[in-house]
């Protein structure tokens, strides 16, 4: 069974229709022990940083994440989260990756929306995906590169799209709003 992480954050539905698209079963939660029995778990998000870690801190959440031995995959504010923190709100974060959060400089359009590519693509996560293909942005804070980077993008300047530490995957893009390409990632995940 897919679990997708409930913390108050949106977008779950989409990713839950794009799971289903996949062919997978899957449910929405907060419970801890279907988190831990699940075969995967997906952290998605679109929300503001300080009130979901609120929310996974009530809930005990925080402790249990940073715990999971299955493949995790952070979308979005789900990746923000799993770092160390965020300029948002001054955010303390899980720590599985030690990577700071920042907001982009105002010297361009803020938040970065729309299709872009990636570079440096180096994990299974990107199995038959090329570094022409688009995906789909859409965040005002970005993750610094560090050693855990697997994919690289260019917007007012270089940071993570994706990190990998362990069983623990994260994109800042929408793999449930990327199309064709997203789908894939996202089977390439459901299919460690």
């Amino acid at each position: 069974m897919i679990a997708i992480l409930k913390y108050n954050a949106g977008n779950t539905k989409s990713v839950e229709n794009a799971i289903q698209r996949l062919g997978y079963e899957c449910i929405v939660t907060d419970d801890i022990a279907q988190l831990q029995a699940a075969d995967k778990v997906i952290f998605p998000g679109v929300g503001e940083a300080a009130s979901a870690m609120e929310y996974l801190k009530a809930k005990g959440l925080d402790t249990v994440i940073k715990n999971l031995k299955q493949p995790v995959l952070g979308i979005c504010l789900g990746l923000q989260l799993m770092c160390t923190s965020s300029e948002e709100g001054t955010t303390k974060g899980l720590g599985i990756f030690d990577v700071l959060v920042k907001k982009f400089p105002p010297i361009g359009i803020v938040p970065h929306m729309g299709w872009n590519n990636f570079s440096k693509v180096k994990s299974l996560l990107f199995e038959g995906i090329s570094k022409e293909d688009n995906i789909y942005f859409v965040h005002s804070y970005y993750a610094e590169l560090s050693e855990n980077t697997i994919a690289q993008c260019d917007y007012l300047l270089p940071f993570s799209a994706a990190l990998l530490k362990d069983n623990f995957y994260a994109v800042q893009f929408h793999t449930e709003k990327s199309g064709i390409v997203g789908e894939q990632i996202l089977k390439n995940f459901l299919e460690l």
